[in-house]
């Protein structure tokens, strides 16, 4: 099993940015592929990008590619979501993920993910 604990989010004004961390519990996070999702009021969950359990395979929404970038350090336990350019519409709980299944690749769907972290609040002001 594996924990995840979500940092980073805050109130930020549109075209400002933010690093959010997902520190993972464990001694096996470099076997799991990672995931960034979000979710605003009266919206489903969505994608938001992924990387592979190395690293060398990147995925992202398109909402957002060219302004959030998707990163780990496997010897930290731990994955990071640098978002830049922030616009309001990017305001959302924002959960990272982790799955062990087919872990050398990223993975879109938030039903391949096995273990969810609390989620960190990101708000962004007009």
């Amino acid at each position: 099993q594996v924990q995840l604990v979500e940092s980073g989010g805050g109130l930020v004004q549109a075209g400002g940015s933010l690093r959010l961390s997902c520190a993972a519990s464990g001694r096996t996070f470099s076997t799991y592929a990672m995931g960034w999702f979000r979710q605003a009021p009266g919206t489903e969950r969505e994608f938001v990008t992924a990387i592979s359990r190395g690293g060398g395979s990147t995925g992202y929404a398109d909402s957002v590619k060219g302004r959030f970038t998707i990163s780990r350090d496997n010897a930290k336990n731990t994955v990071y979501l640098q978002m830049n350019s922030l616009k309001p519409e990017d305001t959302a709980v924002y959960y990272c993920a982790a799955t062990y299944r087919r872990a050398y690749d990223y993975h879109r769907g938030a039903s391949e993910y096995d273990y969810w972290g609390q989620g960190t609040q990101v708000t962004v002001s007009s």
